[in-house]
């Protein structure tokens, strides 16, 4: 297996709802100076930046972070013509924020520690102990009390961890909710997690709306 670097510093983007786990993609369209130049940065670096959720809104535009993000890997860059970023993101491993760093940069800089996630690089045997047919039929009771659809052939289709992750990252549940799925250590413990948060759904989507 091929490690990704382990910088000591990451580059912090605070996205409410925007979870990402290891081996999920993650499209993100940027336009704000300063996370544009934290783009630039990365680029220019290990292509790494740390997505973070904040814990609740903040008036003066620092609100407080969850202790656990996870890193994503620019792995493809487009320049609008108006200026933007179109970027998709690939979850490399998880981090616990050890501190929040001072930084005369735009944007928030944060000491991550990778120790604490090293089930990340490592195979996550859990994942032989998920019951596939328990996790889907917990998905369709979802869908249909969400008034959802989804392509199922596919979803049925695809590898136990893929789908844990796709769906940890693509249900539309709170922020709350998304973040318990990111420090749920093992895929077993995901997939039991998503199994809870399916059985009691709520929310106002619109109808028929589909799961990415």
């Amino acid at each position: 297996m091929k490690l990704e670097p382990t910088p000591q510093i990451l580059p912090l983007f605070p996205l409410d709802g925007a979870m990402l786990l290891p081996g999920g993609q993650l499209p993100l369209n940027i336009f704000e100076p300063r996370y544009l130049r934290m783009i630039d940065d990365a680029l220019a670096g290990s292509r790494l930046i740390g997505m973070i959720q904040p814990r609740d809104e903040s008036e003066t535009g620092r609100p407080e972070l969850y202790d656990v993000g996870c890193a994503g890997r620019i792995t493809s860059f487009t320049e609008t013509e108006d200026g933007r970023y179109l970027i998709n993101l690939t979850g490399t491993r998880r981090f616990k924020l050890a501190e929040e760093l001072a930084a005369d940069t735009p944007y928030r800089l944060g000491r991550p520690d990778w120790a604490a996630y090293e089930i990340d690089v490592l195979r996550d045997n859990s994942v032989d102990d998920i019951d596939r047919d328990v996790l889907l039929d917990a998905l369709k009771h979802y869908l249909d009390a969400e008034n959802m659809a989804v392509e199922w052939e596919q979803a049925s289709a695809a590898p136990t961890e893929a789908l844990v992750v796709s769906l940890a990252m693509g249900c539309p549940f709170a922020s709350n909710e998304k973040q318990a799925l990111l420090e749920a250590e093992t895929l077993a413990e995901q997939a039991q997690c998503l199994e809870a948060l399916m059985a009691f759904p709520g929310g106002e989507e619109d109808d028929e709306t589909p799961l990415q």
